[in-house]
């Protein structure tokens, strides 16, 4: 059997407003902007994925089914400026056939930085759920899909049955992405690691005739996920849920192919789909996968050096997590929500320097003109807000 295991992230950061040093407004974010990428993405993404979504639950009664993370920061965009997408997702949630899974609140990288401030946002995250869909998460994707060991010792302890990670080939070596798999030490958390072949297929390539396997239609792919068959339980499927209509645009055919993919698949009897948490729990783990090292989802490297690969990166973090004790001390709920939302690890990403082969994914929505310049924005924002929270 083949299972298929779609998961989707949903996120969107509250991008900053230009600040200089001599500015004073504790009105850290480009509210204009915000609206306008949020309207932007809603119209090309959000609404009409979420309707093709929807159809085809309907269409295959039940039997098509599939996960998402919506980041505490996405959703607040969503209330402020596109209700009619979150009204679309709570449709998505009464089908009975949408699982919504765990993460940090603010999209963060907190676990690097404070195990405390990492718990917070990932309870704040579940509460979320829970009220919103009716749901409290027993699954939990960190950040970015950033996972070690401890990642998962943390969140096994919380409470959580299983958790995401990227099928990285140094770490799986010999071993197929197609299992699932245990934690050191955790025997009681599933393991479920992404087929980033088969993901990157349609996140990345599906639009790139230079590729030798363009167009990729849904026989093929679907040809692809039967050869699991025999050689392990699930295909999982993790990418960002912008592949549909933003990253691949209405215009190269990428809702057209995702509302024939299911049919497709399903012709073959031994395959299905499931929510993340029911391929954990219906399939055993088959042996440990030792993680001693972060590994994440970006790039060709999947670790942190979208994030910590220059010395920028490195103090601009450093510098906003010093605030901690000083933030939380003050008793102001207004600067705990700016330091928060300045955690969210975009602001970092546009920091990289990194632009070679994966420069453009970089660029994406990037409102800097260079890394420096963000990072003396970003700055320049954390110096105000360590004031209000010291005064």
């Amino acid at each position: 059997m083949a299972s298929v295991v779609f998961y989707f992230q949903v996120h969107q950061p509250f991008r900053l407003r230009r600040y200089s040093i001599f500015d004073s407004d504790t009105n850290y974010f480009d509210d204009h902007k915000n609206a306008e990428i949020c309207r932007k993405v809603a119209n090309k993404c959000y609404l009409p994925a979420n309707a093709v979504m929807l159809d085809l639950i309907r269409a295959h009664e039940g039997r098509f089914r599939i996960s998402y993370s919506l980041t505490g920061t996405v959703i607040e965009q969503f209330r402020r400026f596109c209700p009619d997408v979150l009204d679309s997702f709570h449709a998505l949630a009464r089908t009975g056939c949408v699982e919504f899974i765990a993460e940090t609140y603010y999209h963060s990288l907190s676990f690097l930085y404070s195990r405390s401030e990492f718990t917070e946002q990932t309870a704040l995250h579940s509460k979320l759920m829970a009220e919103l869909f009716g749901q409290t998460p027993k699954v939990f994707r960190n950040t970015e899909l950033t996972y070690n060991n401890d990642v998962a010792r943390t969140v096994s302890d919380m409470g959580f049955g299983a958790v995401l990670s990227e099928g990285v080939d140094r770490v799986l070596g010999y071993r197929s992405p197609a299992y699932v798999y245990n934690p050191p030490n955790c025997p009681d958390l599933r393991m479920l690691m992404k087929n980033y072949r088969l993901s990157d297929d349609i996140a990345f390539r599906f639009s790139n005739r230079g590729w030798a396997e363009w167009p990729l239609t849904t026989e093929k792919f679907a040809g692809w996920v039967n050869q699991i068959n025999g050689n392990g339980y699930t295909c999982n499927l993790f990418m960002d849920y912008e592949t549909f209509g933003e990253h691949q645009w209405e215009d190269t055919g990428i809702f057209q192919f995702m509302r024939a993919l299911p049919g497709a698949i399903l012709q073959h009897p031994d395959n299905d789909f499931l929510t993340v948490s029911e391929a954990a729990h219906r399939y055993p783990p088959v042996g440990e996968v030792d993680v001693p090292h972060m590994t994440s989802w970006a790039d060709t490297e999947r670790d942190l050096s979208a994030w910590l690969g220059n010395a920028m990166q490195a103090n601009a973090l450093h510098e906003v997590y010093q605030l901690e004790a000083e933030v939380k001390a003050c008793g102001d709920p207004d600067v705990l929500d700016d330091w928060r939302k300045l955690q969210t690890s975009d602001h970092f990403y546009y920091m990289c320097t990194k632009y070679f082969s994966d420069g453009d994914v970089h660029k994406y929505f990037n409102p800097y003109e260079s890394p420096y310049d963000g990072y003396i924005n970003y700055m320049n924002i954390v110096d105000n807000l360590r004031h209000r929270a010291t005064r």
